[in-house]
């Protein structure tokens, strides 16, 4: 094992026999190899990576395709069928809700219970039992029987307890889903720190999540690798694969795969990358079209056909631009039927839903109503500063309507028309960043 990995792994295998009755797993014990009553389904095939010290990365696939079986590995708690693990250090690990604890024993003996597990001795969790209850903060049931527990304050006590055991490697599944949003945001504050000395494995469907949080990231899927790098940009390909996939495109994953390893190579991303620290400007977005998959419903009385931001001086589109800048939106219709009044508008929603901003014609258009013919292309323009953001992926829904303010029709209507990728630099509180022209602190 090189000195400066924490992590190796080679080859790194797991296959499960699946029986298609009790009675054949008992059969099979005496075939003794001479014959197979069951099928082989591999959780994990030919894995291999190694981490360095300090080094913090992101685990990214779809439900099955082998994340927590290679945690589970990793963390000595499953055998692999073939391949090699080494680990230099001390792991704590949330892997599952309740793991490690038992059912039967209150809050309190689960304590010292699992942190005993973790190498802490009795003065040593007698020393830190106060600050884990804090950090818990479940109240009265750390005296109860953890069975009774809900699945959240399962969560609360078990990473409390891995936040207090001094590890050198900290290993984080999904089970923070459960979490409320107070506590999560804890826990985050905890992994942010965490990462200045310490090595992180983290698991999340959420690829904001592992860009933020992550230097590397690792794709698998169905089992295999699929490729490792960047965070960034492998969070970036395994977004456009799940879309695609999502919305039957017949792109295949190695061509994906093949994207990221010539992003990797090419002296122009590297550049990029080298120059990209310093820029001067709080939020980059990145635009993409999403029109042909969005989901939604039509009349058939009208369509969006296009939508593109456009820079103003040269009258050309463009996908990447700052925040805070003048930028002019122009949203694409035809008509198939006559429109007496028609009204073009758009919404921006973050991650969650949230609708952060968002204007339609109508405002605008009311008094002068403006008749488009059956057949026609007619467009909508929005010149407006554009807000930062933070960090972070952002749909833009996008309709088309008809009428007035009382009575209108809504013809088209599309849930993700637009989706706006945001590396924000500094946009530290709140949904939107605004622009200060000055902040002084001064002494009267």
């Amino acid at each position: 094992m090189s000195s400066d990995n924490i992590i190796e792994i080679t080859g790194l295998s797991k296959c499960y026999q699946i029986y298609n009755t009790p009675k054949d797993r008992l059969f099979q014990m005496f075939y003794r190899g001479r014959r197979k009553l069951y099928r082989e389904f591999w959780a994990l095939k030919q894995v291999s990576f190694s981490l360095k010290k300090g080094e913090t990365v992101g685990i990214i696939g779809r439900n099955g395709s082998g994340k927590s079986t290679l945690l589970q590995m990793i963390c000595g708690t499953l055998t692999p069928t073939d391949g090699e693990v080494k680990v230099k250090g001390k792991i704590a690990a949330l892997l599952e809700l309740g793991a490690g604890f038992n059912p039967e024993f209150t809050g309190h003996e689960n304590i010292f219970m699992a942190a005993s597990l973790y190498g802490l001795n009795n003065e040593q969790i007698r020393s830190r039992y106060q600050s884990i209850l804090e950090f818990a903060d479940i109240g009265d049931y750390i005296d109860q029987p953890v069975k009774t527990y809900s699945s959240g304050m399962y969560v609360r006590l078990a990473f409390a307890v891995i936040a207090h055991v001094d590890a050198d490697i900290l290993v984080v599944d999904e089970a923070l889903a459960v979490g409320d949003a107070v506590f999560t945001q804890k826990c985050m504050r905890f992994i942010r720190k965490f990462k200045e000395n310490g090595t992180l494995l983290f698991v999340s469907h959420d690829a904001n999540s592992v860009i933020n949080l992550c230097d590397k990231a690792i794709w698998l899927h169905k089992g295999e690798m699929v490729t490792s790098g960047k965070a960034k940009d492998i969070a970036e390909k395994y977004l456009q694969y799940t879309l695609q996939e999502t919305y039957g495109d017949d792109t295949k994953l190695e061509s994906v795969r093949n994207e990221v390893i010539e992003a990797e190579n090419s002296e122009d991303a590297a550049e990029i990358q080298d120059n990209s620290d310093h820029i001067n400007y709080h939020s980059q977005y990145g635009i993409e079209n999403n029109l042909s998959m969005a989901n939604g419903w039509k009349t058939g009385h009208g369509e969006i056909v296009a939508t593109s931001f456009i820079d103003e001086k040269s009258g050309e589109s463009i996908h990447v631009f700052k925040g805070g800048e003048r930028v002019k939106l122009r949203i694409d219709a035809l008509a198939h039927q006559t429109l007496s009044s028609p009204i073009i508008g758009f919404l921006v929603k973050d991650r969650l839903g949230q609708v952060l901003f968002g204007e339609n014609t109508l405002p605008y258009t009311n008094d002068y109503p403006t008749e488009v013919a059956a057949g026609s292309h007619f467009y909508a323009e929005y010149n407006f500063v554009l807000p930062m953001l933070p960090n972070g992926e952002y749909a833009m829904m996008i309709s088309l309507a008809d009428g007035d303010i009382n009575n209108h029709v809504q013809h088209h209507w599309l849930h993700d028309a637009v989706i706006i990728n945001v590396s924000s630099s500094d946009v530290r509180w709140g949904l939107v960043g605004i622009k200060f022209n000055d902040v002084k602190l001064g002494i009267q």
